[in-house]
């Protein structure tokens, strides 16, 4: 229902903004939230109603202290005695404060609803657009443009809803009050200033905008900058540049101070200016009933209403500029969240897709051509074909197109032409979902969630019971490891689970994938950046995962897919050599080239290793053998 929504072009404008909280604010399948509406709205106009009622009774005790009123014969002169008017004064206006909050009370639960279902709404949604737009994003700028975006949406929603319809009430009773009973003169002077505070306030809050955006700018900025300093923590102290860190964070500060400064001082000047176009038109009206009042026309008690009335007035006069100003502002804070609503997801659901069931697991790739960006193809018409329960590897040098494989695989992209199929049916023809859960990932870079191990392996399939995380973490070969920590599975692995080895964490995805226990693996370099003993004992586990399910690798090393089915070598975005391990050494093309330098790489790590420890060893001897000749002599 809320994915169906969609965002206006115009989301920028008032109307537009307002055009899309509707839904929010009058929300569909929540007949509750409605009744909450009509009854806050009801409240609104009888706390308005109360509220004219207050001037009265103050001009009315003013006139029973000066002996000006004069009651109808039928109301008890102990109700207009002036200690009666006074308290009945105070009671109104505790009544309408009573009916105030009432509205408020019952708005609340709307007013919270709507926001948390347009966070949701944005978080959903971001899930939901491209990989492209992932890599390309700076997740600081993005964390505060949602964080303003919802806060921006509260207000709009209440002041629409709380504020607005009532100030415009309160304007047409009082307008038609003064007409009715002083005259069009009393109308015509507080239409004109009413005209001129809005028009000084609307002019004086757009050139304040521009301001706030500038303000939010930098904010957005400065907060970037730290995000990506702290996550990037290691490689700030491996090159000590805390200072530059720092002094960049400071900058973007520096004009966030600068904007923030200007902001309140521009606000400043609009509330003297709205407070002098108020004053002269108070001045003005006050003027006119006192000069009634020196005639005769008027009482004393008018005089009091008039002022009692204007002061009133001025409550919700203030409040139509504060209630532009923060609408407007909120405007600007979400309007780069209504742009992120705008995006659109690059790889969507066809119509009619239908969910993938994997029956053998056969994957093919016909012919596909795809490129990152048109000037750049980075695959030119790749076919192979892995059938149901086998193993085929991809191999090559770097930027050859292998890592690529896998996320059209995964279809975190679309092609621009060929087919990619599993079981025969083309993936673009199936629900992203389904064919995202018939495949499990181990990924070279392992990145877990900061929370426990037992969250992070369960993250394959949440509905697990313990006995299954053990008995994945066991056949990933991790299960002692964790058993040996003080809290076990409900050790915190830190921030992107910096607080394992690289062996560990690899581990840890190894379990989760166990635990999803899906019909097709994707293992990408799941190996590369470990030393050769992890490497061996990751590689068993790997072995262990990938038996009868059919296995797509993506390999640096070659030594891990020796016993692949078939391996493909690609070499700028073409497949090169394609065979068994034998076969391919046999024919002496680029793999055989890539499996000597390997070798030679590894002899050499070897030789080097053997050198240290003899050298070790012989430090050992050295130190011990003046010990043995003394003993000796």
């Amino acid at each position: 229902m809320l994915a169906s929504k969609t965002v206006s072009a115009d989301s920028g404008s008032t109307l537009g903004t307002l055009a899309n909280l509707w839904p929010y604010m009058w929300p569909e399948g929540r007949p509750d939230l409605k009744r909450r509406v009509l009854w806050a709205s009801f409240f609104l106009v009888i706390s308005k109603l109360i509220l004219v009622l207050v001037p009265y009774f103050f001009k009315w005790a003013t006139d029973a202290l000066t002996g000006d009123l004069t009651p109808a014969a039928w109301i008890p002169a102990v109700l207009v005695a002036p200690v009666m008017l006074v308290l009945a004064y105070n009671v109104v206006r505790i009544v309408q404060l009573g009916f105030n909050q009432l509205r408020d009370a019952l708005f609340a639960s709307v007013g919270q609803n709507a926001v948390r279902q347009l966070g949701y709404r944005t978080f959903v949604h971001m899930h939901n657009l491209s990989l492209r737009f992932h890599l390309e994003r700076r997740t600081g700028g993005l964390s505060r443009i949602i964080e303003r975006g919802v806060k921006g949406i509260e207000t709009i929603v209440r002041f629409t809803i709380l504020n607005t319809a009532p100030t415009v009430l309160e304007f047409a009773l009082t307008a038609i009050i003064f007409w009715v009973v002083y005259g069009w003169v009393y109308v015509a002077i507080i239409a004109v200033t009413v005209w001129l505070y809005t028009w000084f306030t609307v002019k004086a809050s757009d050139w304040r905008i521009s301001i706030r955006r500038e303000m939010n700018e930098s904010d957005t900025d400065a907060n970037t900058k730290a995000v990506d300093s702290l996550l990037n923590y290691e490689t700030v102290k491996y090159f000590s540049n805390e200072k530059m860190e720092a002094q960049r964070f400071d900058r973007s500060m520096a004009r966030y101070e600068d904007a923030a400064t200007r902001t309140w001082t521009s606000l400043g000047w609009l509330n003297f200016g709205q407070g002098v176009i108020f004053g002269v038109g108070m001045a003005a009206v006050m003027a006119l009933s006192a000069w009634e009042v020196s005639r005769g026309t008027h009482t004393i008690g008018d005089f009091v209403f008039v002022n009692a009335m204007l002061m009133q007035l001025s409550i919700p006069l203030n409040f139509i500029g504060f209630i532009y100003r923060e609408i407007r502002q909120a405007l600007t804070d979400i309007e780069q969240m209504f742009d992120l609503l705008g995006v659109k997801p690059e790889v969507t659901d066809g119509e009619g897709a239908h969910d993938l069931v994997v029956k053998e697991g056969t994957i093919s790739f016909d012919n596909v051509h795809f490129a990152y960006d048109p000037e750049r193809p980075i695959l030119k018409g790749i076919s192979f074909e892995v059938p149901a329960g086998k193993t085929v590897a991809i191999v090559g040098p770097s930027g050859a197109g292998k890592s690529t494989i896998s996320r059209l695989l995964f279809r975190f992209y679309d092609i621009q032409s060929g087919s990619i199929r599993i079981d025969g049916k083309d993936i673009r023809d199936v629900t992203q979902e389904s064919l995202r859960a018939s495949i499990g990932m181990v990924p070279q870079d392992t990145v877990l969630f900061n929370d426990t191990i037992l969250y992070n392996v369960r993250y394959g399939r949440m509905s697990a019971t313990e006995e299954e995380v053990t008995r994945a973490a066991e056949l990933a070969q991790i299960k002692d490891f964790i058993l040996r920590l003080p809290d076990g599975f409900r050790t915190m692995v830190g921030e992107r689970g910096l607080k394992l080895s690289g062996g560990e964490k690899q581990r840890v995805a190894i379990a989760r994938t166990i635990l999803k226990a899906p019909p097709i693996l994707m293992l990408d370099e799941a190996t590369s950046a470990l030393d050769t003993q992890t490497e061996q004992e990751i590689q068993a586990a790997l072995d262990l995962v990938s038996r009868d399910r059919t296995t797509l690798v993506i390999a640096h090393r070659l030594s891990t897919v020796i016993g692949a089915d078939e391996i493909i070598v690609l070499k700028e975005g073409e497949i090169a050599e394609r065979g068994r391990h034998a076969d391919l050494l046999a024919a002496g093309g680029l793999y055989a080239q890539m499996w000597d330098r390997q070798r030679e790489a590894t002899e050499a790590e070897e030789t080097l290793r053997r050198a240290r420890e003899e050298d070790e060893m012989g430090i050992l001897v050295r130190r011990r053998t003046p010990e043995v000749e003394e003993e000796k002599g």
